[in-house]
């Protein structure tokens, strides 16, 4: 059966409407059509206005969630169709052959998701100390990704794509993650791929470098003001991501990036700094100080205490289209013909688990998925049942599933 795809685009502004209809047209360009494109507008009655008429053979739908990327993503994926859901920034046009290279590798039931590379389009000339190391700090490829098809922990937000059943698995992007018109934090795309990785322990994300997007960067990002606050920013929401899914996968490839990406670059460009090139100086000192301000966000949110009391288990869950809990959620699978005696739900050095992500399966087979509450740190079998009996027809998973051979968890195909 052939495989179905939906390209989400997701708009806040007028001021890019130009670069929306350039957006748009590339995908409609592309060598292999996508099935459908669904245009999401984020709280902008105008700019809705304006794409409807514009577009009117296209899903054109508001966010129906709290404004922000996060949110219209949801509304985005809810509102598609697609077996496999593309995303594509407003601001990014992709190449002829972007749809069908991210597409080839679903070949493989294993792949969870595929994502890209973003080349920057520079309004203006970057500045001269601007190191290609930090090419993230304005959401495009950076020096140190890898340069062919590899294997990632997580993609990056302007070019991805995922399978909608792992979607719809892990709930969707973190609300409480992501940009907003009056923030530039993100990493929701990392959370999500971390997330859906311990839930499909054996699948795989893939980076695939040739499929290319190019990715707009205003002038006034590309200032010292810009990349400091960008920098602190990506620590801020570093930390974030490391209250949900723990400091080891939140900081797994970042870790690597500071200890083998950043040395090299600082080394190689005060060899050329040695050599007469004071640019190259600058961009050394630039890398110091990007890694400085990463890190002073990262500390800053990570020595302060959440505020407020805990958020209640499900509570985003309700407020979110796709069904998403931004509260650290135990991913289970349970074999209906063999359940488990008990649940063990504590964490090292923090609280249990409130509840838990439940894939149901009969013989390996998946059957559907439900959230179980765990009211107390190991849970009894009773308990379990009590919560397993009532929604085991309830609640089917859409999409195909099949399961990874040698493996005992089941993986979207």
């Amino acid at each position: 059966m052939k495989i179905t795809t939906s390209v989400v685009i997701c708009a806040y502004t007028v001021k890019r409407w130009d670069q929306l209809i350039a957006a748009v047209e590339s995908v409609q360009a592309q060598n292999e059509p996508v099935g459908e494109i669904v245009l999401v507008i984020d709280h902008h009655d105008g700019l809705q206005n304006l794409a409807e008429e514009r577009w009117p053979t296209l899903t054109v739908v508001a966010n129906r969630g709290p404004q922000g990327l996060s949110g219209a993503r949801n509304t985005g994926i809810e509102a598609s169709s697609g077996d496999i859901v593309l995303f594509l920034d407003d601001d990014a046009t992709a190449d002829p052959d972007w749809a069908g290279r991210l597409i080839a590798p679903y070949a493989d039931p294993t792949i969870l998701g595929v994502g890209g590379s973003a080349q920057p389009v520079w309004q203006q000339p970057p500045p001269p100390w601007w190191p290609r190391e930090f090419g993230w700090v304005v959401g495009c490829s950076y020096r140190g990704q890898p340069t062919s098809v590899s294997r990632v922990r997580n993609l990056m937000g302007c070019n991805m794509s995922v399978r909608r059943s792992v979607l719809q698995a892990v709930g969707g992007f973190d609300v409480g993650l992501g940009r907003t018109p009056d923030s530039p934090l993100g990493c929701e795309e990392t959370e999500l791929c971390i997330r859906a990785q311990t839930l499909f322990p054996q699948g795989r994300f893939l980076l695939e470098p040739g499929a290319v997007v190019h990715h707009m960067v205003p002038a006034e990002r590309a200032s010292w003001p810009y990349f400091r606050a960008r920098c602190r920013a990506e620590g801020i929401s570093k930390a974030r991501v490391a209250r949900n899914v723990g400091r080891t996968a939140a900081l797994s490839a970042e870790s690597a990036y500071v200890r083998r990406v950043l040395p090299v670059g600082v080394l190689q460009n005060l060899g050329l700094g040695l050599h007469g090139d004071l640019a190259a100086l600058a961009r050394a000192g630039a890398i110091v100080a990007g890694l400085a301000f990463t890190a002073t966000g990262f500390l800053k949110i990570r020595w302060t205490r959440p505020a407020g009391p805990p958020q209640e288990v499900g509570s985003t869950l309700r407020n979110s289209p796709a069904g998403l809990s931004a509260e650290p959620v135990l991913p289970l699978v349970i074999d209906l013909n063999s359940p488990p005696g008990a649940i063990d739900a504590r964490r090292d050095g923090q609280p249990p688990y409130a509840s838990a992500l439940c894939l149901l399966t009969r013989d390996g087979h998946p059957v559907t998925k439900v959230r179980l509450d765990l009211p107390q740190a190991v849970v009894t079998s009773d308990q379990i049942d009590a919560q397993v009996s009532m929604p085991r027809e309830a609640e089917r998973l859409s999409g195909r599933w099949s399961r990874l051979p040698g493996a005992g968890r089941a993986v979207p195909s």
